[in-house]
């Protein structure tokens, strides 16, 4: 690792006049001179975490008007939060976040430990996590290093060495760059400059306040970085979704064991998850005896971990009784369940193929699905 201090503390400076004229007004920022509220600091940076800025907006929004306090979320039921939450994704951050949620309400008398190694403590807080939330909510100098930041710090200082190889590197960087004045903007700042001009495609160096200083810069190789170690190919995994629909039009709905995959959501009965299945032995899975008919194509969805296919297959006129953890809801209620995207689509899938692409169902999934960038 680099020895200490490549920029003065007066650069800090130069990021801070750059962020104060053009700073990003986003729905949990404080206005400026405004001391930032901390339930609304953890909640947008639980959501913020693998999910961007638009996508999480519409998202934060309406948890704040439903659950406007964390003694709020607290008191929630957790089957409230997973399917408010459907369609970010990562759901064990919606499970971490209502934990972390009654440890705070519980335990701390509502109120959020102002230090990293006591958020860190709290669950679903990471190191990244605790940084932005000590420096943003309570002024502490702590280095939150997120990925608009690496590339930023990668670029200033050239560092060549890849990713994740170089990450204590790049924080130890950032830490040395954190003024005791205004810890919090600039982790903001970090993050803007980052999200902004310091894009990964076709940066705006001329316009950048590091510009003179950043090593990547003078050498014209920004585009280039940071490096990342080649990453293995995505295993993928084969499965199938069911889709029972009763001779009134009700559609089965299954709620997902709590623990492991896609925990507590509601959706389409699955195959499990955890193995690769055999379309052609997918029936054995079937949460009923039934004439399941395989629907043409497949449902095609990307975990963090794997590939996962999904074969739909679908039984009309059902007469059986819901199994255990299952309900039958009308096709006009579909939309409301709160499907994870995966689910949505086997479910887009069956609705296409069995009433065609006009069904009213499946136009009322295409309103609710949140747009993505």
């Amino acid at each position: 690792m680099s020895a200490r201090p490549i920029l003065p503390s007066p650069q800090a400076g130069d990021l801070l006049s750059w962020y104060d004229r053009h700073r990003r007004r986003l729905p949990w920022r404080a206005p400026p001179g405004e001391a930032a509220d901390p339930y609304r600091v953890w909640l947008s940076e639980i959501m913020l975490q693998q999910t961007t800025v638009a996508t999480v907006g519409p998202y934060f929004e309406r948890f704040i008007t439903r659950w406007p306090s964390v003694e709020a979320l607290a008191a929630a039921p957790l089957e409230d939060v997973l399917a408010a939450w459907a369609g970010l994704g990562y759901y064990a951050r919606a499970r971490n976040l209502h934990a972390c949620a009654r440890v705070v309400a519980g335990t701390h008398g509502g109120r959020f430990p102002d230090t990293e190694v006591g958020l860190r403590a709290l669950p679903g807080v990471g190191p990244y996590t605790a940084a932005a939330i000590a420096a943003i909510a309570f002024g502490r100098p702590a280095a939150a290093v997120d990925g608009n930041v690496e590339r930023v710090i990668t670029r200033l200082h050239g560092i060549d060495t890849p990713l994740p190889e170089a990450k204590a590197q790049i924080r130890a960087r950032t830490l040395d760059l954190v003024p005791e004045d205004r810890p919090g903007d600039f982790a903001q700042a970090l993050m803007d400059l980052g999200a902004s001009l310091c894009s990964p495609k076709r940066p705006a160096c001329a316009l950048c306040p590091w510009r003179d200083c950043c090593v990547a810069n003078a050498r014209g190789d920004a585009e280039t970085l940071p490096r990342r170690a080649a990453k293995p190919e995505r295993p993928t995994r084969r499965g199938a979704a069911f889709w029972a629909e009763r001779g009134n039009g009700t559609v089965l709905i299954h709620r997902r064991p709590p623990k492991g995959l896609l925990g507590g959501m509601d959706g389409l009965w699955l195959t499990p998850l955890s193995a690769d299945i055999d379309p052609a032995e997918a029936r054995a899975h079937a949460p009923f005896p039934a004439r399941w008919n395989r629907i043409a194509g497949e449902v095609d969805h990307l975990f963090t971990h794997f590939r996962l296919r999904l074969t739909v297959f679908a039984a009309t006129d059902v007469t059986a009784f819901a199994p255990t953890g299952s309900r039958w809801v009308s096709k006009a209620e579909l939309a409301e369940v709160g499907f994870p995207t995966v689910m949505r689509k086997a479910a887009q899938h069956a609705l296409r193929a069995l009433h065609g692409p006009g069904a009213e169902a499946l136009a009322a999934f295409r309103r609710r699905r949140p747009t993505r960038t």
